[in-house]
């Protein structure tokens, strides 16, 4: 069992870069020009259209029924957040400031809180299930040490 741990490990580093990274360019893009901004944002939107064809590859060739559930789940919150992005929230804050362009300011931001948000409910979700395959590991080892004695 000690091999799941190890994979645990590998994930939580995984995620540690992940967040850094996170912090690190919006930080970073704070500071930029708005053709640096396009530049970075252009690259990110290539990356997730990468990871939405690994998605893609994952629901297809997964040997698990719910492994390809999960992967499609989390294509269709890409597709979803997108969707309500570019046809519903910007329309709806059109008229609540003095110009369109900071009616999409709020719209994008609020998005983007929402994002964030998400992202939370996402790690709550990845702690519960990594202690409930930690108990289920700890209990299969005793299991297994029962039989030994």
């Amino acid at each position: 069992m000690k091999s799941k741990q190890e994979i645990f490990s590998a994930k939580l580093s995984e995620l540690e870069e992940e967040y850094v990274r996170l912090q690190n360019r919006i930080r970073l893009f704070q500071e930029k020009d708005e053709r640096q901004i396009l530049e970075e944002l252009g690259r990110l939107q290539k990356e997730g259209r990468q990871r939405q064809r690994l998605l893609n590859d994952r629901i297809r060739s997964s040997r698990s029924p719910s492994a390809a559930s999960l992967a499609r789940a989390q294509l269709d919150y890409e597709k979803q957040a997108e969707k309500i992005l570019t046809d519903k929230l910007s329309n709806e804050m059109r008229g609540t400031n003095p110009t369109w362009a900071q009616d999409q300011a709020e719209a994008m931001s609020l998005y983007a809180e929402y994002a964030i948000d998400f992202a939370v409910q996402a790690m709550d979700r990845a702690l519960c299930t990594s202690l409930s395959a930690l108990v289920l590991q700890k209990q299969a080892e005793d299991k297994t040490e029962s039989k030994r004695d």
